[in-house]
């Protein structure tokens, strides 16, 4: 069943990558969940976050408040961190493109941010681009923000098994190999508790609906609290 479920998600996704083409200003494009969901009262340090990602964190066809990004934010100030998550995704990217506008996303900003929460690899996956590719581009992204002295949680993505077994080994093994490199905290795969959940999946059949949104939210909350430096 797995196998013909990834099949499904591939081919509507290759059909569907046009769609996702990013806009001529992305690289500007950063929000916070503080500005689209409004503020709740915590205590303590505000932690900033950054979210840099593609579509699974833009908030593709969701409102702007839906996003992964505002609603994590959402979620931590609940249990009482005081955080602000920008949210730096771009429906459409790639590792490479990801690769070209991080370092200007990161001068962009304020005060640096104490994590990065690192996703991408899903457009690589589904243009089948070499595995050895996404390794060097993520791996690239890590040098420069171990360069800027910031934390990672590195969201990893698995490949389907029509693929085929070398292809599958080589992808699913380089968010574990890249996290242990570089000390980096890792989920080793951001979509497991939706992927596999019609109802949790906008009609696409690729991205997640607001709820399935929160379910994503709710299964990654303790990994990222945890992936947070102690607050000085």
């Amino acid at each position: 069943m797995l196998k013909c479920l990834w099949s499904i998600i591939i081919a509507a996704c290759l059909v569907g990558c046009s769609a996702e083409a990013p806009p001529a200003d992305a690289v500007n494009s950063v929000e916070t969940g503080s500005e689209m969901a409004g503020e709740i009262p915590v205590m303590g340090p505000q932690r900033r976050i950054l979210a840099f990602g593609d579509s699974l964190f833009a908030g593709y066809n969701v409102g702007k408040d839906e996003s992964y990004p505002a609603r994590l934010e959402v979620a931590l100030r609940a249990r009482g961190i005081n955080a602000q998550v920008a949210n730096a995704g771009v429906s459409g990217d790639t590792t490479a493109a990801g690769l070209q506008r991080l370092a200007f996303i990161l001068d962009a900003q304020e005060t640096k941010p104490e994590l990065v929460i690192l996703e991408l690899g899903g457009n690589d996956l589904l243009r089948n681009l070499p595995p050895s590719e996404t390794r060097s581009n993520l791996a690239a992204m890590l040098d420069e923000l171990t360069g800027r002295d910031i934390p990672v949680l590195l969201m990893g993505m698995r490949a389907p098994p029509n693929l085929g077994p070398r292809f599958v080994k080589d992808f699913d093994g380089i968010y574990p190999a890249l996290a242990k490199e570089y000390g980096a905290a890792l989920v080793p795969f951001f979509v497991e508790s939706t992927y596999d959940k019609p109802s949790l999946i906008q009609a696409d059949r690729i991205h997640p609906t607001a709820e399935g949104i929160e379910t994503l939210v709710m299964a990654t909350i303790d990994d990222v609290a945890q992936a947070l430096p102690r607050a000085k």
